[in-house]
């Protein structure tokens, strides 16, 4: 701020000509998104171009390193992924399908990603989600995939092994559980609701400070908070965002034992983008069960000096005692060394699948 002012009326008034400008601003790039899509349909280009994963990925790392504050730079990028998910809406409405129901992490993770302006489809497991994509009911689907305290969801592990789908984005959310009920009084909570990751998150809380209420997992903590809007003297282990939608009281927040506790999501759909400038690529893998299977497995991209970021292993389902691997490594697929690297590995694995190229999470 360049200006000095001596009253509050001044400010305002600067306050309300900025707000002019910006909104004048927001609604010149929207133009410029209407222009975009009538250039791509003009050219023939599908409708999953409309949606650039790298594009927004590039955009919003552009506004954290120019920002000068006094904003954070992860606030910034909140604002514009706003705005830019309001423009897409303008070149075309998105549906996103998301493990559900309304108010689970996974929802939360998916207005992250790609803002409030797409219309969100619940599915009650994850094999849903999948199916809706596959089938082309929703542009992209958003799955969770690990946690970094309770470690990996093999279930959507296990999607990958048959499902075309690819991944085209990844987010990461830092999870902070409440516990939520219909008044205000802890001791009147007799019973508590929540997912089972939720609770084995929350163990040492609950055993310090709800001894002998009873913890009962549920399928989800959007269904647990429904349930303790429902249900005289229970009480839910929830987010925020599912006390708002079920009518409930913050009893407690951050009760979770961890203060770094992350979630990783997936974004799947039927196509992984362009390479961004900092990508992650994440690969199926398969040898035969022999000494130093893995190390043949690895050493192509040891020798590339690639990093790996993540290794999970998984019974193949085709043969007893015989494992697939998912590996996680940096770079993009289309990149000289890592394409080296995959060219070498169709060779010394039994079994390669790339389950997709795409942009690192940028908040």
């Amino acid at each position: 701020m360049t200006e000095k002012f001596t009253n509050l009326p001044q400010v305002r008034d600067r306050i309300d000509a900025l707000d002019e400008q910006i909104q004048n601003l927001i609604n010149e790039r929207a133009k410029c998104a209407q222009a975009v899509a009538e250039i791509k349909i003009a050219s023939g280009d599908g409708e999953a171009d409309f949606y650039r994963p790298e594009r927004e990925a590039q955009v919003l790392r552009t506004v954290i390193e120019r920002n000068q504050g006094p904003l954070s730079g992860e606030e910034m990028a909140r604002l514009f992924r706003e705005i830019m998910s309001a423009c897409l809406a303008l070149e075309q409405p998105m549906r996103i399908a998301f493990l559900g129901p309304e108010g689970t992490y996974t929802h939360d993770a998916a207005l992250k990603h790609f803002g409030h302006s797409v219309k969100t489809a619940p599915h009650a497991t994850i094999d849903e989600v999948f199916r809706d994509v596959e089938s082309g009911l929703s542009h992209f689907g958003v799955v969770p995939i690990e946690n970094s305290t309770e470690g990996v969801v093999n279930h959507t592990l296990d999607m990958f092994f048959n499902s075309p789908l690819q991944i085209s984005g990844e987010v990461e959310l830092r999870i902070h559980h409440c516990l939520l009920c219909k008044n205000t009084e802890m001791e009147n909570i007799k019973i508590i609701y929540a997912h089972q990751q939720a609770l084995a998150q929350c163990r040492e809380w609950l055993d310090e400070n709800m001894k002998g209420v009873a913890s009962v997992a549920v399928s989800s903590n959007a269904k647990a908070a429904k349930i303790a809007a429902e249900e005289e003297g229970a009480a839910a282990i929830a987010s925020c965002t599912a006390a708002e939608l079920y009518g409930l009281s913050v009893i407690e927040s951050n009760i979770e034992d961890e203060p770094d506790n992350t979630t990783r999501f997936l974004i799947v759909g039927r196509q992984s983008p362009p390479a961004s400038g900092k990508d992650k690529t994440s690969l199926l893998l398969s040898t035969s069960n022999r000494p130093g299977g893995l190390n043949r497995l690895l050493k192509p991209l040891s020798d590339a000096q690639i990093s790996m970021s993540r290794i999970e292993s998984r019974p193949s389902r085709r043969t007893m005692w015989e494992y697939v691997f998912f590996i996680d490594i940096e770079g993009h697929k289309e990149d000289a060394e890592v394409a080296k690297a995959l060219q070498t590995l169709t060779h010394e694995s039994s079994a390669l699948k790339v389950l997709g190229s795409y942009p690192v999470a940028v908040l």
